[in-house]
């Protein structure tokens, strides 16, 4: 499926979180945080707002957007104001 977001939003794919701590204990998935950090999958129009470009890795507000399933992985859209920084 191809999703192109609209105007100021940005589509990001969620990274995963680890699921064994330093320890190496396994940590069920409802235990786990819910993570801030993604990559940036399609971006709106509004390119005049938009700051960032297909392929940055990403951090968000926690809880910001729309989450979605899209052919099996999850991902966010989100508007730009919600990121808050690239990760290099």
């Amino acid at each position: 499926m191809n999703v192109k977001p609209l105007l100021d939003r940005v589509l990001i794919k969620i990274q995963e979180s680890e699921a064994k701590s330093a320890g190496g204990i396994i940590i069920p998935q409802t235990a786990q945080e819910k993570t801030q950090t993604g990559a940036v999958v399609a971006i709106g129009t509004d390119t005049d707002v938009i700051k960032v470009k297909v392929g940055d890795k990403v951090m968000y507000d926690k809880y910001a957007g729309t989450q979605v399933k899209i052919d099996g992985a999850e991902h966010l859209i989100v508007k730009m104001s919600d990121i808050i920084a690239v990760i290099e």
